[in-house]
């Protein structure tokens, strides 16, 4: 065969399976929106991509935070997460839900476990946030990561470096880029509240934002019903 025309179909496969692996993706994101996180996470690791294995991490945490999954599902999230890294070094994403997988999993753990986890997550966010400038979520979870060890004490304050002074420019920074997400004002929220003090008219803006906000995806509704609650606690 002429190697003008084997390179052209070697080219024109190569689209093919890369157009099918996008729709693929696209179709399992369609399954998370839609709250099937099972299917979303089976169809994205099928892909064995890193992308697929990113969003599988990605179902895999929310399905845990759905159903009460625990440390099992947050350790499956996290070698999804592993996976995704392996096959793409430079994929954001993929150091972002590693970093969320970890969240949840320090959250499970006792003390030592979870500051040494603390400090692998807030590496993964950076290294995120260094590869994607701006991924909003990784802004937001960077505020959480030291609202919520700040909020553990002196102890845990001198062991990770978190700051009650890097809460808020974090948050501002996740709602400039994406004003319109309905968890980045609930989580804005929740750290303003965990850093207690005269935080709860702040906290109750963010929370009138988020339930003004239109919820489009089955984990939006979710959030916007999570903020009503809390602010009706506020009140």
């Amino acid at each position: 065969m002429h190697k003008t025309l084997m390179a052209s179909l070697t080219l024109g496969a190569a689209l093919t399976l890369g157009t099918a692996g996008a729709q693929s993706l696209s179709a399992a994101q369609s399954k998370l929106n839609a709250g099937d996180w099972q299917g979303a996470a089976k169809a994205a690791a099928a892909l064995n991509t890193s992308d697929g294995y990113a969003l599988a991490a990605e179902a895999t945490t929310l399905g845990a935070g759905l159903t009460g999954g625990g440390k099992a599902m947050y350790t499956q999230a996290q070698a999804y997460a592993q996976k995704a890294i392996g096959l793409n070094k430079n994929n954001a994403e993929a150091y972002f839900e590693l970093a969320r997988a970890q969240g949840r999993l320090a959250q499970t753990a006792g003390i030592m476990q979870s500051l040494s986890l603390a400090g692998s997550m807030k590496s993964n966010l950076q290294k995120a946030i260094s590869l994607k400038p701006n991924m909003a979520s990784a802004y937001v979870a960077l505020g959480l990561w030291h609202a919520e060890l700040y909020a553990k004490g002196t102890a845990a304050r001198a062991a990770t470096g978190a700051k009650a002074d890097q809460v808020v420019p974090n948050f501002n920074k996740a709602v400039s880029l994406e004003p319109n997400r309905i968890i980045h004002r609930l989580e804005y929220a929740r750290a303003l509240m965990l850093l207690g003090g005269g935080n709860k008219a702040q906290a109750a803006a963010q929370l009138n934002k988020a339930v003004s906000l239109p919820a489009t995806t089955f984990w939006d509704k979710r959030d916007k019903q999570a903020a009503q609650q809390l602010l009706a606690k506020l009140k």
